[in-house]
């Protein structure tokens, strides 16, 4: 979609899926708890069909992602959210995301969702919430990593 957008401190954000970094994602996801049992072409497969972003160094290194499965229409999901651990607390998270959701926005995507267990902090302030009727929702998840309501840790 051509989106390239440097930050002052050099970081770039870009939706180029040549610059993507398989491996490297690959071990940020085994390290996950949603995603931990991911094989490569599994990751390899859901980048080639979702909107990946990434974040880069000048230097090129890839240091988060974050990926967006979308009509370009009704609704985008977002997910694998990851900053590199090293790069973490630099508000590079919430960079990335705003970004995405302002992306997607401006081509006309008007909902949002996504899941956490433990980063309402990072999104809250972007405009994400609970769900405004949960009783709306329904799901098939035969994830062997499903979360239950004691993984969630909740802002106090």
């Amino acid at each position: 979609m051509g989106l390239q957008l440097r930050r002052a401190d050099g970081l770039t954000i870009a939706d180029d899926r040549s610059m993507l970094e398989i491996d490297r994602i690959c071990a940020w996801l085994a390290e996950s708890y949603w995603a931990h049992d991911r094989d490569r072409p599994t990751i390899e497969r859901s980048l080639a069909n979702s909107y990946p972003y990434g974040v880069y160094r000048p230097s090129g290194e890839q240091i988060a992602l974050a990926r967006a499965t979308t009509d370009l229409a009704s609704f985008a999901w977002l997910g694998d959210v990851v900053v590199d651990a090293d790069w973490r607390g630099r508000g590079i998270g919430s960079w990335l995301v705003r970004t995405v959701v302002d992306h997607l926005a401006g081509l006309g995507v008007p909902r949002f969702a996504l899941t956490t267990r433990d980063a309402h902090g990072v999104y809250e302030p972007i405009g994400f919430g609970s769900l405004r009727v949960p009783e709306t929702w329904m799901e098939i998840d035969v994830r062997t990593v499903r979360p239950n309501h004691d993984d969630v840790r909740l802002p106090r």
